[in-house]
């Protein structure tokens, strides 16, 4: 698959997980340094939200606007994941009233199971995937443009509706 930066074409390692197929499984590390697993969040609606990079204004507003509209959501988690280290994850931080997850995939292993991975810039291309409870993809968006911000409200109408049915 490729994505563009600017209007410049950029090749990601592979194919992107599928609505309907369960998301693959990771561990990454938080702010903290302790290890997160998907299958932490079995049960939950979860949005898996990635980016290329926490320092560029898209990126900073598309963890922002996840962090605040996810406090919305009853029983949605947000994981912000990024290839940033984690002390850029910090400086971030640092400014905001967080709730969101912050994950660092400093090996890649996430960006590269969900064929993500941008080798020639060494970024995690930009985007969005809603899970049911159950951790089956429901929604998804790979942003074509890296610049450009995702479809919000798409991908929280897609958790609403996965919280309705946890009611």
């Amino acid at each position: 698959m490729h994505v563009t930066l600017k209007g410049e074409k950029f090749q990601t390692n592979g194919s992107t997980p599928n609505v309907g197929e369960t998301a693959p499984s990771f561990i990454l590390k938080n702010l903290d340094d302790s290890n997160v697993e998907l299958s932490d969040y079995k049960g939950e609606v979860v949005i898996l939200s990635t980016f290329p990079d926490i320092e560029t204004s898209t990126c900073a507003r598309q963890t922002d606007t996840f962090n605040k509209k996810g406090k919305e959501l009853s029983n949605t988690t947000v994981l912000s994941i990024s290839a940033n280290t984690v002390k850029e994850q910090e400086e971030w931080a640092k400014t905001k009233d967080v709730d969101t997850i912050l994950l660092h995939d400093s090996e890649r292993s996430f960006a590269k199971a969900y064929g993500l991975y941008i080798e020639g810039i060494d970024k995690i291309a930009r985007s969005v995937f809603v899970l049911n409870k159950n951790g089956q993809i429901v929604y998804k968006e790979i942003v074509k443009e890296m610049a450009d911000d995702p479809n919000y409200e798409k991908a929280l109408s897609a958790a609403k509706k996965e919280e309705a049915e946890l009611s």
